[in-house]
């Protein structure tokens, strides 16, 4: 029995071990794509690509599947050409990972091209990242979000706060260059909290008026610079600074709620609060 023990106890040693250099190997070689601008160029011919438009992920429908396509770099030419845009717009992809067998991936957001060209040839849709996440593969969804967080950066940054002259990506996308001032900006790390409130057999969910009809979410939003995100869970977010307060979430979990089970929160960012039973929300998810 000690010797099975110890066989067992050794493979997963094993396997722990080389899970651990896979990933090591990747964030190196990430690195140096990040690091060298000559490597990440000469990676751009042989990675694999996903489409955005206007931050909105590229999905193809087979049968009942939704599917995130990872075009290859003649693909992607293949298409740009047919615009007149293929140099052009290659250079303004952005690096969000590789493969365990170090291929690596780009993002691509095509928001200045007609979209309907592209889709006709790639015979899919750009589809609004909240609903995308609804529909594709688990695996897909963290590599659109990191995507899409760092396509939305680059827009946002186009310019140099200081000088108003306008910034220069590095061919990975991991940063951005002011020439004029020599300041060089890095994408932003904002922390988030999400709560899901419940009494054990009824969650809080909200919604803001922007969001779809039907669609609610549990309670979510940024920390302030102040905060750890332990303290983000004793309040509820707002886009002004990161809470409303204790005082809303109280009111919507209380009798008052219940017995009421639409309470409407006006001139804040969430416009409807509402209990729903954990059995109802299953089978929502199935």
């Amino acid at each position: 029995m000690a010797a099975v023990c110890q066989a067992l106890h050794r493979r997963v040693s094993s396997l722990a071990c080389r899970l651990h250099s896979t990933y090591v190997r990747k964030m190196r070689y990430l690195n140096q794509l990040k690091e060298d601008d000559s490597l990440c160029r000469q990676a751009q011919t042989s990675g694999t690509f996903y489409l955005f438009h206007n931050l909105s992920p590229f999905l193809q429908k087979v049968g009942k599947k939704y599917l995130v396509p990872q075009l290859s770099a003649a693909e992607t030419r293949q298409v740009l050409e047919k615009l007149q845009e293929a140099e052009q717009w290659m250079e303004k992809s952005v690096l969000i990972g590789c493969s365990d067998e170090h291929r690596p991936r780009f993002a691509l957001d095509l928001g200045a091209l007609d979209k309907s060209v592209i889709e006709s040839e790639l015979q899919g849709s750009f589809t609004d990242l909240r609903k995308a996440l609804f529909v594709v593969d688990g695996k897909d969804s963290p590599l659109l979000a990191s995507a899409q967080s760092l396509l939305r950066w680059h827009d946002s940054h186009q310019y140099c706060s200081k000088t108003g002259q306008p910034t220069e990506k590095n061919p990975a996308g991991s940063k951005r260059v002011c020439h004029a001032s020599g300041v060089t900006y890095y994408p932003q790390v904002s922390p988030v909290v999400i709560t899901l409130v419940s009494d054990g057999s009824r969650c809080l969910l909200a919604r803001q008026p922007s969001f779809p009809p039907g669609m609610f979410t549990a309670l979510s939003g940024f920390c302030d610079m102040d905060q750890v995100p332990r303290e983000g869970l004793k309040v509820l977010p707002s886009p002004g600074s990161a809470s409303h307060g204790r005082k809303l979430l109280q009111e919507l979990t209380s009798e008052a709620a219940a017995a009421c089970p639409t309470t409407e929160t006006r001139e804040m960012e969430l416009s409807l609060g509402k209990r729903w039973a954990n059995s109802k929300l299953r089978e929502a998810l199935v």
